[in-house]
């Protein structure tokens, strides 16, 4: 295998892909693109191109912007990165940001000029960032100035990160950056990136809680739109795309970003995507296209039975945990349209198996996408017969590319990714999704690695051990159960649950903190002295 040609002059996203021998099989076919394209100008200026220039792109924050207006902003955004602040192709350019319009303008401005982005989520501690920053090398840090305490703590300390330039995400572009950006023009010469030029780092935790980065091409930013939102999502330009996954997350990258932009669609963007608001936004701009967990649209179907109008939404997609068979045929009876469940993940960028319109069943994720392989294979990568639980194996036209990582020969095997999710295949041909092969909490949508939590806990006076397991919870999938030692002299209470509580979310990002905590005498250990997490989640 060989790489097209690369305009990054910073070489170290490319010095960093695994050897080739360990890269699984990327199969192509259907998915050409020219040696050379950037893919934010092909969502951007391209569109404008081809007549697209006064449809609303972008809706957020009180305001509608046109593609030309994107286009304009975008491209005056990327003259202020390259002029002033002398970013590089190649360079790792980290945002943090909730899901805003400036946001998605940052990204498609780094992207055109050449950078590497790292999207970040807003709930991130300075730890979690520095994890990142270290990981990747990243120098260039933009972000809502809103958000600074966390990356400016992390900035102090890091030996990579030399500059973090605020901009406005609000709509009042009244930030550093912003006013930088002002007097730029709104032409500007995109780096002319190869189409196997990384684009992309998606960090995601792993199990042990030590960030992994995936490495996205700019082709591959263009294969899911032209993949999955095309084929199975039958995108227009009429469109309206809403929903609640963080732009951090390729799932919301995906599907709040790249797919309404590659078909002249508008997307509307929430910092704030809890259900009520979800579905207020849906009401407002008659949402057509929703991304969202089986938790909110549980949420949706009560406020059906309450008065709500959401019979725009013509396409429901639940993903970032399996979704319940009661939830999707409770949809179906309300609206008569189905929920597309589907399974993706950041190593493989998006949704690579999903049910489709008129094709599509309960507690079933469907068949792979155009261009994508599945099967079911056991520990020796030898495929299982069908209506058997083995583990899910994948390939297609995007795939695991870790960035310098020894987990890379984990997840891919034989030229195929191991999904680290146990499914089975039925005579018909279609996924079942059984349970995730290892201990990776998922809840709402999150996941959420254990030891990291332990490690969050342990650093409480009052803990003398702790071990932590994902439960089984009816709204959210799964919860983060802590069993906690105390040291001596405390005695439990709900005030020391709630300490604790308190403690974690300060010290990592909240959604990880446990919502249940049980107090134990000790933990169940095997003679070598190593936690037996599994004894933790057998009933008593």
């Amino acid at each position: 295998m060989t790489l097209g040609p690369t305009a990054h002059v910073d070489t170290f996203a490319r010095d960093n892909l695994p050897p080739f021998e360990e890269w699984p099989e990327i199969l192509l076919d259907g998915y050409e693109y020219p040696e050379f394209i950037n893919a934010a100008v092909e969502l951007t200026d391209r569109m404008v191109e081809q007549g697209f220039g006064d449809h609303v792109a972008l809706i957020g924050n009180g305001r509608r912007r046109t593609y030309k207006e994107l286009t304009d902003w975008t491209n005056r955004l990327a003259h202020a990165l390259t002029d002033h602040y002398g970013v590089k192709p190649g360079n790792r350019v980290l945002i943090r940001s909730a899901n805003n319009p400036a946001m998605v303008a940052c990204w498609l401005a780094a992207t055109k000029a050449g950078a590497v982005v790292v999207n970040t989520m807003p709930m991130l501690r300075a730890g979690e960032l520095a994890q990142i920053v270290d990981k990747a090398k990243v120098t260039i840090a933009l972000c809502d100035t809103r958000l600074m305490d966390e990356l400016v703590t992390c900035a102090k300390e890091s030996r990579f990160l030399q500059q973090v330039i605020g901009f406005d995400g609000t709509a009042n572009h009244d930030a550093e950056l912003d006013r930088i950006a002002l007097d730029k023009p709104v032409r500007y010469d995109a780096v002319r990136t190869g189409r196997d030029d990384v684009a992309l780092l998606g960090f995601t935790s792993g199990t042990t809680g030590q960030p992994k980065a995936t490495m996205h091409f700019h082709r591959d930013l263009l294969i899911i739109a032209d993949g999955y939102a095309k084929e199975v999502l039958n995108v227009t330009p009429e469109d309206v795309f809403v929903g609640s996954p963080p732009l951090a997350f390729t799932f919301g990258l995906g599907g709040l970003a790249v797919f309404p932009l590659r078909f002249g669609a508008a997307a509307t963007l929430l910092e704030n995507a809890s259900p009520p608001n979800l579905i207020e936004i849906i009401q407002t701009y008659k949402a057509t296209v929703c991304f969202t967990a089986p938790t909110a649209y549980r949420a949706m179907l009560a406020a059906m039975d309450a008065g709500a109008d959401l019979s725009s939404l013509r396409a429901a997609v639940s993903a970032g945990e399996t979704l319940p068979a009661p939830v999707y045929e409770a949809w179906m009876a309300k609206t008569g349209k189905p929920m597309l469940d589907g399974i993706g993940a950041t190593e493989m960028l998006h949704i690579f198996i999903s049910n489709r319109f008129g094709d599509s069943h309960p507690a079933c994720t469907g068949k792979p996408v155009r261009g994508y392989q599945a099967r079911i294979v056991d520990d020796d990568m030898n495929e299982l017969p069908r209506n058997t639980v083995g583990k899910l194996a994948v390939k297609g036209p995007t795939g695991c590319r870790y960035l310098a990582d020894k987990r890379q020969h984990v997840y891919v095997r034989d030229g195929w990714n191991l999904t680290g999710d146990s499914f089975e295949q039925d005579d018909d041909g279609y996924f079942h999704f059984a349970a995730r092969s290892d201990d990776m909490i998922i809840s709402s949508g999150y996941n959420i690695a254990g030891p990291e939590v332990e490690a969050a806990l342990l650093a409480h006076a009052d803990v003398a051990e702790c071990a932590v397991i994902g439960i089984a919870d009816e709204a959210r999938g799964q919860i983060v159960q802590a069993h906690v030692v105390l040291v001596a002299g405390v005695n439990a209470s709900d005030a020391v649950v709630i300490r604790l509580q308190e403690h974690v979310k300060a010290t990592i990002a909240p959604f990880k903190y446990p919502r249940s905590v049980v107090f134990v005498e000790a933990l169940p250990k095997t003679a070598t002295g190593k936690i037996q997490r599994f004894r933790l989640r057998q009933p008593d």
